[in-house]
């Protein structure tokens, strides 16, 4: 079976520090989990197939449908849902979190304790601010938080067309970094902005903040910051393939019935 990005992660983990503990979190948390069910949802209502250990009552997750029925050992119940919001379902439920247990190299087991600094984690926010930039520089952040915000911002599939990041000089006087999406998708602001927060809290850089703005891709500032900063493309879904009108082939004729 292949290696799948949580694997990944969990390896990095092994062999690194907090900044990697950190960063396994952050894959877990934008991650699809199958949650093993004791029987088929009915009517929105889903319950989780529960195990008592020596570590309390466990429940059961994987990142993949072939590895939760390698457990299983067959077909099985279960629920689709993403990291985050398994987090928040079982936060404050007294339960653990049993991750690809038994059949994968990411193997591990998350106490209640650990689900509930994640929960707090992921609801730190973005805080609304208001100022107006007036110098444009290339942007000095930590190698860290770069790769962080690559990832995040790989996830953030045609929510925006593209992120530009450049060093900032406020009339206030403020300096700092910003980050601008271009041409948002409507309704996507807020999602995005709590995307670039969890990758500062997840890089493990203490102290950094950056501010988040929303562009048109024309606006005169978004071009001096593509000319001055980095630019992140973010990946956009692919459109489906065109396929020809009834009839519209002279040589393949609708057919009657």
């Amino acid at each position: 079976m292949n290696d799948t990005p949580l694997d990944s992660a969990h390896a990095a983990m092994e062999a690194g520090g907090d900044a990697e503990r950190l960063a396994f979190f952050a894959r877990l948390a934008d991650s699809e989990l199958f949650l093993l069910l004791e029987a088929e949802a009915d009517a929105g209502t889903m319950t989780p197939q529960s195990y008592q250990t020596d570590e309390g009552e466990v429940i059961l997750a994987f990142d993949t449908e072939d590895r939760l029925a390698a457990f299983a050992k067959g077909t099985a119940p279960y629920a689709a849902l993403s990291g985050r919001s398994l987090v928040h379902l079982v936060e404050g439920e007294g339960l653990a979190l049993g991750i690809n247990l038994d059949v994968a190299p990411s193997a591990i087991l998350l106490p209640p304790e650990a689900l509930t600094w994640l929960a707090q984690t992921l609801d730190q926010g973005p805080q609304e601010a208001e100022d107006l930039p007036e110098e444009i520089s290339r942007p000095d952040l930590p190698e860290a938080l770069l790769k962080a915000l690559d990832a995040k911002l790989a996830s953030a599939t045609g929510l925006a067309a593209a992120a530009l990041l450049a060093r900032i000089t406020y009339r206030s006087g403020a300096e700092g970094h910003l980050l601008a999406f271009t041409n948002p998708k409507e309704g996507a602001e807020q999602a995005l902005a709590t995307a670039v927060s969890e990758a500062l809290t997840f890089s493990g850089l203490e102290g950094l903040t950056l501010d988040v703005t929303f562009l048109p891709a024309d606006a005169p500032i978004a071009d001096a910051m593509a000319r001055q900063g980095l630019r992140f493309d973010l990946p956009q879904p692919k459109a489906p393939p065109k396929r020809p009108a009834p009839g519209s082939d002279p040589s393949k004729p609708p057919k009657l019935r």
